[in-house]
């Protein structure tokens, strides 16, 4: 049988790992009911008994961990582009452009892992909202930072970092929805104009 990229990548992985990408991967499309233990075992290429060796605590365990793996990868592409343009303005396309790259990759099947895990569980499993609030800290507080290096105003740096990466994080759902990077690109737009408008002269 003919293995795909992503499996091959996995089988590199040690198990705790590729049971936690796993479980990423299939909560970012199924969201937290749709995903079962068994699936991810299965898809891990891990028995149910390593599962719960490495995740006592079941699937909410599982979940906690993914949304962490989830919210390192993305946190690693905003450093990534921050770092890697002069004006905040320029790094919001940037990171606009990766966004639209990964649904297209994906046909437009993967959005946030954070999100689509903590939203099934939204008043029901305090762990994971804790994870998924811990996540949307750190990437507003690299945003934020970026925007204080470019002079901005402190408070208006950090109620702009909320603006983008919830701005961001509606768009890239959107975007899902229509199967059409055009929401995401809109917004990387308006918010480029926002930004500019605080920007010091």
């Amino acid at each position: 049988m003919k293995t795909t990229p992503q499996q091959d990548t996995d089988a590199a992985l040690g198990t705790r790992e590729r049971i936690v990408r796993t479980t990423s991967r299939l909560m970012q499309r199924q969201g937290y009911d749709g995903t079962g233990i068994k699936q991810i075992s299965r898809e891990a290429g891990a028995t149910l008994g390593s599962v719960y060796h490495f995740f006592p605590g079941g699937k909410q365990e599982l979940a906690v961990a993914a949304i962490r793996h989830g919210d390192g990868e993305f946190a690693d592409m905003l450093r990534e582009v921050l770092a890697g343009e002069h004006t905040p303005e320029a790094a919001v396309a940037a990171c606009v452009r990766s966004l639209v790259e990964g649904l297209r990759a994906s046909d437009w099947a993967d959005g946030c892992p954070v999100t689509a895990t903590a939203l099934g569980t939204a008043g029901r499993v305090p762990d994971i909202q804790q994870a998924a609030a811990e996540a949307f800290a750190r990437w507003r507080g690299l945003v934020f930072d970026k925007l204080k290096a470019a002079g901005i105003a402190e408070d208006d740096a950090r109620e702009l970092a909320s603006t983008v990466i919830s701005t961001l994080e509606g768009a890239e759902l959107a975007a899902q929805v229509a199967r059409s990077a055009e929401p995401l690109e809109a917004a990387g737009r308006h918010l480029a104009r926002l930004i500019g408008s605080y920007r010091p002269a």
